[in-house]
């Protein structure tokens, strides 16, 4: 009898337990995820939400740019979703990163803020040479990324304005100093303290994306684009967009806002990236100048991204520049090298010797065409996958 009463114990017990992994494993499967939701056109935004809200979807954000919307849905409720008319493609909300390698920092305190110097970088792309002619005022560059110092007093004056897309109620003050670093690359301030950058009259934006561990997700980088898209259209005057960041991952999503902003007449430079490998997404889209990096021989970093994509090469190791705190540090990476691709974009915007056809307006296309035919040619001759076109330079850029 008790043997008997032993084994019932035994198989409700094993009954329970499998009860209890089918459920576990049925509660895992269901934890939803962050997607980017693309619809079709001719649906206004009530029956988009109520498309979400049916398949028991949580909106995140509104993604304008790209006709879409960030939701949480589980792979119940994707399944489901993929098979709504209204519904064109549901994309991966992918993590970008920032592309500087870490291991390269050394802070140097603020206070007592430092004496002016001329970073290398600076100096090999010939930025103070036509400050005479121009030092970027009013071109306006966004810098999409951690942020920027706000009260870095080596840059204050020339930021203009900003958002945060990962908190929209907090400033793009920047808690990573990835973004502070590049942004005093193209408009650091010629004044008595620190360095000064490519263009250092140049406005900048702060268009925070990516959060204080230097990533963050591709809808936030989406949102971050539209912002600036819609300051074009609000403000005017001509604009670039910095993109020192990248993922490995082609998200349809991604190029597609990316083809809105090139149609919307902004030039965009990114980083290749620091692989070693393939160029990184969105420099390897062909409507983005993609940056590969050099050292003080002009020669390319072992770590840089190189591919056919590659189109310039900018200095991009043990360069010094602003941080946070109201700091200065020294980092390395691609990240490095687009923002002195960016700070001669602009600087050439102004001048407009990019405009080839004379209507007065100079195209993202046309901007890239005068940026890699003025460059210095590096490694093999003509285009090759390590240096693009070659080391860009502003005096050459400058040239009508």
């Amino acid at each position: 009898m008790k043997k008997i009463a032993f084994y019932y114990f035994l198989i409700v017990l094993t009954f329970i337990f499998s009860l209890f992994v089918g459920l576990f494993s049925f509660a895992q499967k269901e934890q939803p995820s962050r997607k980017i939701v693309v619809f079709k056109g001719g649906f206004d935004e009530k029956v988009k939400e109520e498309v979400l809200s049916k398949v028991g979807g949580e909106k995140v954000k509104d993604l304008r740019l790209i006709n879409g919307k960030v939701a949480l849905l589980t792979p119940s409720a994707e399944r489901l979703l993929k098979q709504s008319k209204e519904v064109l493609r549901i994309d991966e909300d992918v993590i970008v990163e920032a592309l500087d390698k870490v291991e390269a920092i050394k802070v140097q305190g603020a206070k007592p803020q430092p004496p002016q110097t001329l970073p290398w970088g600076i100096d090999r792309v010939d930025a103070e040479q036509i400050w005479n002619l121009t030092t970027g005022d009013p071109i306006k560059v966004a810098i999409i990324d951690t942020g920027i110092d706000l009260k870095h007093p080596d840059m204050q004056a020339n930021i203009k304005g900003g958002i945060n897309t990962i908190y929209p109620w907090k400033s793009p003050n920047d808690d990573n100093g990835h973004g502070t670093h590049v942004a005093g690359i193209v408009a650091a301030i010629n004044n008595s303290i620190g360095v000064v950058g490519v263009g250092p009259n140049i406005d900048l934006y702060a268009v925070k994306v990516l959060g204080a561990n230097g990533s963050g997700y591709l809808s936030d980088v989406i949102e971050g684009l539209d912002w600036v898209v819609q300051q074009k259209q609000n403000q005017g005057e001509d604009w670039v967009i910095n993109m020192s960041l990248g993922t490995s991952a082609d998200i349809q999503s991604f190029h597609d806002a990316i083809l809105r902003v090139y149609n919307a007449g902004i030039t965009m430079v990114a980083a290749a990236g620091n692989t070693g490998g393939a160029v990184t997404y969105p420099a390897a889209y062909p409507e983005v100048i993609a940056v590969s990096a050099t050292d003080q021989n002009n020669q390319l970093a072992s770590w840089s991204s190189r591919g056919p994509e590659v189109d310039l090469a900018a200095p991009g190791v043990s360069i010094y520049s602003t941080y946070k705190g109201q700091t200065y540090a020294t980092l390395s990476g691609t990240s490095m090298a687009a923002p002195h691709v960016t700070g001669v974009a602009a600087l050439v915007l102004d001048r407009k010797t990019c405009d080839f056809n004379l209507d007065g307006v100079c195209t993202p296309s046309e901007v890239q065409q005068k940026l890699e035919g003025s460059a210095i040619d590096l490694g093999s001759p003509g285009k090759d996958n390590l240096y693009g076109s070659g080391l860009v330079n502003a005096v050459n850029a400058l040239q009508p």
